[in-house]
């Protein structure tokens, strides 16, 4: 079996380009496929380590790039509305056509509630979410927010961006050298952008109380496995948010990485994917 990633594309809604990298296309072993969904200002490469991981015990994986993200197609009229990723993921299910494991880290956690709702327990079998419930903290969330518009006008160099990220998580070891960052990041008139749409942060976006409900109404409703992995550094899934959201869906699991924050599969990654392979080998 060819366990290195491929680039393929998907259409999402209207016929906008996603882009993924897909390990083992072809696998038929009866397991379902993993498609994993990042977070907000990410891209597919985030899950680069653990999607090997997967590959490599035989597992047919997708890493998608969300519209308007990595090299995915930016959203016509900057619609970024999590119903329409919802829509863009159920086309890309179809098109695998094969039952999957979703694992979404934030926004693509909250994506991959509303996906496994809409998509049902034939579709969609097991759901992982990646430091984030419905109930999130909205100060860690704001930090976020500061953080994806601070770079909105770029850095002179990678070395300033690779600042900009260590500041952001002091928890997080700085590489030696911020080469890595090249997967993030595009360099245009000689200034590095980050690889996103800047429109993804500037459109106004729906009412928080409604979303919140919108999110948990969904979660409450699920039937399958759903297992919440937590950064116990986290300042966006608080414990009282976990208590709330393991209360909200009876059968689900929980587990805390004590070395990790909100970009749990990052920050400690060796931990992150053996959680995510007992579960999704179950």
């Amino acid at each position: 079996m060819n366990s290195t990633p491929q680039t393929v594309e998907y259409s999402g809604v209207d016929g906008i380009t996603l882009v993924a990298d897909e390990w083992n296309r072809g696998a038929a072993d009866g397991r379902p496929s993993v498609l994993m969904l990042h977070g907000g200002g990410q891209n597919r490469f985030s899950w680069k380590n653990t999607g090997q991981v997967l590959a490599d015990l035989g597992f047919h994986v997708v890493a998608l790039d969300s519209r308007g993200h990595g090299d995915s197609d930016r959203a016509p009229d900057a619609d970024y509305d999590v119903d329409t990723l919802t829509d863009d993921v159920m086309h890309v299910l179809g098109a695998i056509g094969r039952p999957v494991v979703l694992i979404g880290a934030s926004m693509g956690g909250l994506t991959g509630i509303l996906v496994a709702d809409r998509a049902g327990p034939q579709r969609v079998t097991r759901l992982v979410l990646v430091d984030v419930v419905p109930r999130f903290e909205k100060q860690g969330s704001a930090r976020i927010r500061d953080f994806m518009f601070s770079g909105l006008d770029g850095f002179d160099t990678l070395e300033q961006a690779a600042d900009a990220v260590a500041a952001y998580l002091p928890h997080r070891t700085k590489p030696r050298s911020p080469e890595g960052l090249k997967k993030n990041l595009r360099l245009r008139d000689g200034r590095w952008y980050w690889h996103w749409d800047p429109a993804f942060m500037t459109k106004p976006g729906d009412d928080p109380q409604l979303r919140t409900e919108k999110f948990e109404d969904a979660a409450a409703g699920l039937t399958i496995p759903v297992l919440l992995i937590r950064g116990k550094l986290s300042d966006v899934v608080s414990p009282e948010g976990v208590q709330h959201f393991l209360a909200t869906v009876p059968g689900a699991e929980f587990v805390e990485l004590s070395e990790a924050g909100h970009t749990a599969a990052g920050d400690d990654n060796d931990a992150f994917s053996d959680v995510v392979v007992s579960f999704v080998s179950r």
